[in-house]
């Protein structure tokens, strides 16, 4: 059997469904055997598409999203995306091709170390050096990408090694590996500090968003009492319908959310940590915090918990949920609700031209299913939809709050309709971070998608001219010129939509859902609000 084929053979054993990416003559092999395969190969226009789309599946699915590249320029344009996975939490493999290696004729050409380049961005990096090692390989690889924190791997492929026959070799069978508990006598304290609490507050994390953990949260919340907040990647993790829930934390400090932070005496951290931009800020001698993860807390000058709960977050939630006499809820945190809820909705209907982002945010709020799913790119608008967007279901909203890279949000879009095509998906990016990926529309037409593209335009990187005037500094050097975004749409064999008033965006929304295939839709944006409520207004709110 040809090397090629054993990894292909291997990759089917691990249950992959989809292969994502740009092939080049260094893994011809490979494809070659990707052929006959069940898995589906989906070409992309770009490098970066391809692996954010794979990062993509293995954050909706828990399983690792595979991606494939060349050698050299080819896997240079992974690096961006091992990062956006490892920071994220995504299961994702990454396989390059590479010259031979056993002879080679071509000098030093296209030829860099990819393995010592990608050991810094990954939890595992090799070279196969031979054939019969795949087996082994793969296997250890989707363990390592998929056990807790989940995150990047890679292997690369030379060329040689993929055409070698292999005679002895045999498949790995995957089991389930099971997560050890925290302890008995840590519980028994937690139980104590929640207990001793006068208004304990519950924030949960990105760790938290995991398929098994859902019911564990929501029956934790209800049998508690507990008032809580998530972090921008834990939103959905229980359904902001619930009375108890008081908002997102969609910056560090200031906001109005932040008030409620500041009364409670004990926080109980659920699935964050450290590489997610702080939800607040800890100092000492205040605030209680209780960390409870699949892993210990790095200690960070704004993050240093009192006490631990290493282990199985799902049965740790489960435990203490059992331990615990049932509270009383805090008044006192439940009074900021109301207060909350008015600061962050009373603009939802404003008529303004150019729109403000609460009525964007509003809009698409309304115009979308309980179910559906919004993959927000980089920008000032991320701010609003985490602060604003209310969500119902995990993974509804899909946006980065660790690498923030910009250029993510279509190629996750993408990914999401590919998956889950009887639900709505959005796309929403800023015209900066869509045109770095904006040649991806290609794919998502040629692979006949329900898919809408929301592009807020307002001609300029405008988080940074946010933080360039926080900082007093003069505004330079971050505007730039757009194309028209409804004949882009056109030349891709998509449609494409300009809204030229407040009140046609939501009808457009539904019209564009209810027929189907690619949309593109440009809302110019006034960000003026930025300036009126991030973050003088927020503390007095």
């Amino acid at each position: 059997m040809k090397a090629s084929d054993l990894f292909v053979k291997a990759l089917e054993n691990e249950g992959v469904e989809y292969i994502f990416g740009l092939p080049g003559e260094e893994n011809l092999d490979f494809l070659d055997s990707l052929q006959d395969s069940s898995i589906k190969f989906v070409l992309t226009r770009h490098e970066q598409g391809a692996a954010f789309m794979a990062a993509t599946y293995g954050r909706m699915t828990g399983k690792t999203g595979v991606c494939l590249a060349t050698l050299g320029p080819g896997a240079t344009n992974f690096v961006t995306c091992a990062a956006y996975a490892q920071l994220g939490g995504f299961p994702m493999l990454m396989i390059t091709g590479q010259k031979p290696i056993n002879s080679s004729k071509q000098g030093r050409f296209q030829i860099i170390d990819i393995v010592r380049m990608m050991e810094p961005l990954t939890k595992s990096s090799k070279q196969i050096v031979n054939g019969s090692m795949i087996p082994s390989l793969v296997r250890d690889a989707f363990r390592l990408a998929e056990e807790e924190r989940p995150g990047a791997v890679h292997l690369e492929l030379p060329e040689d090694v993929a055409f070698e026959e292999v005679k002895d070799w045999h498949i790995f069978p995957v089991h389930e590996i099971r997560r050890p508990d925290a302890d008995q006598k840590t519980i028994e304290i937690a139980v104590e500090m929640i207990e001793n609490a006068k208004n304990p507050l519950l924030l949960i994390g990105a760790g938290a968003n995991r398929k098994k953990l859902f019911k564990s949260m929501q029956n934790f919340v209800d049998r508690t009492c507990i008032p809580f907040f998530n972090t921008q990647m834990g939103k959905g993790v229980v359904s902001c319908e619930n009375p108890l829930f008081l908002g997102t934390a969609a910056l560090s400090d200031g906001d109005v959310l932040h008030q409620a932070v500041e009364i409670a005496d004990l926080i109980i951290n659920i699935g964050h940590d450290v590489v997610e931009k702080p939800p607040f800020f800890m100092h000492e001698g205040g605030t209680k915090v209780i960390h409870i993860n699949f892993n210990s807390a790095q200690v960070d000058e704004v993050y240093f918990p009192q006490l631990e709960i290493v282990g199985d977050i799902k049965t740790t939630v489960n435990r203490l949920a059992q331990a615990l006499k049932l509270n009383n809820c805090s008044l006192e945190l439940l009074a900021f609700r109301k207060r909350i809820k008015q600061v962050i909705h009373e603009k939802d209907n404003d008529d303004s031209y150019p729109l403000l982002p609460q009525r964007i945010v509003a809009d698409v709020r309304r115009g979308l299913d309980k179910d559906a799913i919004i993959a927000l790119d980089n920008g000032m608008y991320k701010i609003w939809f985490a602060r604003h967007y209310h969500t119902y279901m995990s993974n509804t909203v899909l946006l980065d709050n660790a690498l923030a890279t910009m250029g993510a949000g279509l190629p996750s879009a993408i990914a999401c309709a590919l998956l889950y095509p009887q639900r709505q998906v959005m796309a929403i990016c800023g015209d900066g971070g869509f045109m770095m990926n904006s040649q991806e529309i290609e794919t998502a037409t040629r692979l006949g998608l329900n898919l809408v593209v929301l592009i807020v335009t307002d001609s300029a990187f405008g988080m940074i001219r946010w933080k360039q005037e926080g900082q007093g500094l003069d505004d330079f050097g971050l505007e730039y010129n757009n194309p028209d975004f409804v004949k882009y749409a056109d030349s891709y064999g998509a449609k494409g939509h300009k809204v030229e008033d407040a009140n046609q965006f939501l009808p457009l929304i539904g019209s564009c859902f209810s027929e189907g295939g690619v949309h593109i839709i440009d809302v110019p944006i006034d960000y003026k609000e930025n300036k009126a409520l991030f973050p003088k207004q927020l503390r007095n709110a």
